[in-house]
């Protein structure tokens, strides 16, 4: 198998350094170039201020890098032909000798494999709106349940059904705290109508939780839920008819699966005149941030 753990990940996994294992969906498919490369750079360079180590996790020509050089991610954010990859797509990327982009499950799964403890991203996946009609629900909840990480998000992404993706997340069995709040984060709004039921107000909370979940002999992860910074949320009230808008405009064309998300949220930073990007930018190095913090309390 062509797998490659960077130096820095085995440098830090043999001295029990802390560790935050950052996904490359985002870089691929979640925003524009330049913006892509710019988040990955700063995302990382948060971590590494938190005192934490960055293991940014992609593919690049079939082979798995958990760990990619900065030359390697400006390689992956400037390759056109990428593809998004889940979990239960890395053997057929792998084996095609493919470029691409790891989701939530498969930088998630991962990460655990190769003996990271905690994941930041932006925002899960989760139940689509339409979902009684695609059964399209992301594959990164099934993973969650089972894989014992914390994972730092603003809540799930926006365009998704908030509601129903917090049913499925507790049936799952995944525990959702939030982060000095007590609202489930909408992405890039910093709350939704929808209540989290446990609240933390410091990463040594967030790792002492972890602790008991592993002392208990769990197995799915700690969804902690980092609103978006409050100077560059877009109010839910203000959002919302920019995700009915841009569902109207997906709903004439044939979109489907793992090419509707990023879609939607081309067309949400068109509706919103750049303030999704700005947004997206913001929580995704405030959440590699408070990852990295959690992960020197551990």
């Amino acid at each position: 198998m062509n797998v490659r753990v960077a130096e820095k990940v085995l440098y830090a996994l043999r001295n029990g350094e802390p560790l935050v294992a950052l996904e490359t969906a985002v870089l691929t498919h979640g925003l524009p170039y330049p913006y892509n490369l710019q988040a990955a750079y700063e995302m990382e360079k948060a971590v590494e201020q938190s005192g934490a180590v960055a293991c940014t996790i992609g593919m690049l020509r079939g082979e798995l890098i958990i760990g990619l050089s900065g030359e390697e991610i400006k390689c992956l954010a400037e390759t056109e032909d990428t593809v998004k990859i889940s979990r239960h797509e890395l053997p057929c990327a792998m084996a095609k000798s493919l470029s691409g982009g790891t989701t939530v499950s498969a930088a998630a799964y991962l990460a655990y494999r190769y003996g990271i403890r905690v994941f930041a991203t932006g925002g899960i996946g989760g139940v689509h709106r339409d979902f009684h009609r695609s059964f399209d629900i992301s594959a990164d909840l099934a993973v969650l349940a089972k894989t014992p990480l914390i994972v730092v998000a603003s809540g799930a992404k926006a365009i998704l059904d908030l509601r129903f993706t917090l049913e499925y997340l507790e049936t799952a069995g995944i525990a959702v705290l939030g982060y000095n709040t007590e609202y489930f984060p909408a992405f890039y709004s910093s709350r939704s109508p929808y209540i989290i039921p446990w609240r933390i107000n410091s990463a040594e909370e967030a790792a002492r939780a972890a602790a008991a979940r592993d002392s208990l002999g769990l197995d799915s992860a700690l969804l902690v839920c980092n609103p978006v910074p409050e100077e560059y949320q877009i109010p839910y009230e203000e959002l919302l008819p920019l995700v009915d808008a841009a569902v109207e405009k997906a709903a004439g064309k044939v979109i489907i699966g793992k090419d509707v998300t990023p879609y939607m949220l081309k067309e949400l930073a068109e509706l919103s005149q750049g303030r999704t990007l700005k947004a997206n930018l913001a929580l995704l190095a405030a959440n590699a941030r408070l990852g990295g913090e959690i992960a020197c309390r551990l």
